[in-house]
C-alpha cells in the first residue's frame, strides 16, 4: 500500500446573487466524476473572498505533508501484482 495524491479542487458556488460558498470537490475512482467533499458553512460577499477561504481550507487537509499534497492511503499502481513489490520499468 502507498500514499497517492488525493484529486481535490476548489470552487465557489453562488446560489443567490452576491452571496458566495466555497466547496471543495473530490475526484472518485471515475476521474471524470467529482463529489462534494466539503462546504463553507457561512458565505462570503465575494468571489474572491470564498476562493482565498476555500483554498485555505484545501491547504489545511495538507498540513501533515505541505509540500506532497493531501494523501490517502490506497494500493500501490507500480506493485508487481504476484510479489507486491513495486516493478522497475
Amino acid at each position: 500500500m502507498t500514499d497517492h495524491l488525493r484529486s481535490i479542487a476548489v470552487t465557489v458556488d453562488e446560489p443567490d446573487p452576491g452571496v458566495f460558498h466555497w466547496v471543495l470537490i473530490e475526484s472518485t475512482e471515475d476521474a471524470s466524476v467529482y463529489q462534494e467533499l466539503e462546504a463553507s458553512e457561512g458565505s462570503y460577499d465575494s468571489w474572491t473572498h470564498a476562493l482565498r477561504q476555500g483554498t485555505e481550507r484545501l491547504m489545511a487537509l495538507a498540513k501533515e505533508s505541505p509540500m506532497a499534497g493531501p494523501r490517502a492511503s490506497g494500493e500501490d499502481e507500480d506493485a508487481d501484482p504476484v510479489r507486491g513489490a513495486a516493478v522497475s520499468p
